[in-house]
């Protein structure tokens, strides 16, 4: 038996399932995004068994992509979850056939709330497509499935069409990544996107501070105290005017081979060096650290007083790539 064949010949089936889609999607399907978009409450997905799955997914991605959904299970529903739906929800019911009697067992009940109701039907002429307000035809030509009973091409065009809708819904709200971070702020485009230099930085006592007249020796012994690899250098009034760092130290150690722990840190630090505003993305730290091969930044406010330190394993720890 040549497997290979065989799993071709699904793919195949499944894609002629959703590219016969296309041509069906006509005012049906508008209608379907703009009823959704004029609700004033929440896509409620219905489905059992296999479509149920596909129902739980779709609903999942509405409320991924800014539309808050929740599926309902049609059995728990004729036991009291129809309690869950309101007159202002939309509700989106799934079933290839049409005739799932518990899908239809509910669909009544959902009429006297007085949700509109959106069929993803693979049988224009079923009982539910006659009971609903707007029909998405999803009918496919024949099952992956030898035998044609288990649902295969039919369950994938389900999910498909419930995609295009998330979608189509998502751009016409006019959403942004940013929007799309807040709903994600668990993965790395809301870390991306959320994550700021103040959420990371080291502030406080934390921070690896000396000032320019202190010596290297007690220099060295803050770095070591604070394991940042390095420390600001403020002036007698406070203010930040440098950094030592670990390469700052070896070069002085190659260029001053006697007394260097009586060296005062001013002699010592890096003038100028790179810094940045706490309010700024994370990432935008990363960038700027991974740019110019260091592994440190000073925060500084406008009056040249530390702030904090934000050091390249603090990012890279949060998850920032």
């Amino acid at each position: 038996m040549d497997l290979c064949a065989i799993a071709k010949d699904v793919l195949e089936i499944e894609a002629r399932a959703i590219s016969r889609l296309i041509e069906r999607i006509d005012s049906s399907f508008e209608s379907a995004v703009q009823c959704i978009l004029s609700g004033k409450g929440r896509v409620v997905v219905t489905g059992i068994g296999k479509s149920g799955v596909i129902g739980e997914k779709i609903s999942s991605t509405l409320s991924s992509l800014g539309t808050p959904s929740f599926f309902l299970h049609p059995v728990e529903a004729v036991h009291g979850d129809l309690g869950m739906v309101t007159k202002d929800d939309v509700v989106i019911a799934i079933s290839n056939s049409g005739k799932t009697e518990e899908i239809n067992q509910i669909i009544p009940s959902l009429k006297r709330i007085g949700v509109k109701i959106i069929a993803i039907c693979g049988n224009p002429g079923s009982p539910l497509s006659k009971n609903v307000d707007i029909i998405l035809d999803v009918s496919c030509e024949k099952e992956a499935c030898p035998l044609g009973l288990a649902p295969t091409a039919s369950t994938t065009a389900a999910l498909a069409m419930g995609d295009a809708i998330a979608v189509a819904l998502f751009k016409e709200k006019g959403l942004r990544e940013e929007d799309f971070a807040l709903l994600h702020p668990g993965g790395l485009l809301g870390k991306q996107l959320l994550l700021k230099v103040s959420d990371l930085m080291h502030t406080g006592d934390s921070i690896p501070k000396v000032s320019v007249s202190t010596p290297m020796k007690s220099a060295i012994l803050e770095m070591s105290r604070k394991r940042l690899g390095m420390t600001a250098v403020t002036d007698l009034e406070g203010r930040f005017v440098g950094i030592i760092t670990d390469g700052d130290l070896r070069r002085l150690i190659e260029k001053c081979e006697e007394k260097i722990l009586d060296i005062p840190a001013e002699e010592a630090m890096t003038k100028n060096p790179k810094v940045i505003e706490k309010d700024l993305l994370a990432v935008v730290a990363l960038r700027i650290m991974e740019d110019f091969s260091i592994t440190s930044l000073v925060i500084i406010d406008n009056n040249q007083r530390l702030e904090g330190i934000i050091h390249i394993h603090d990012v890279l720890k949060a998850g920032l790539k």
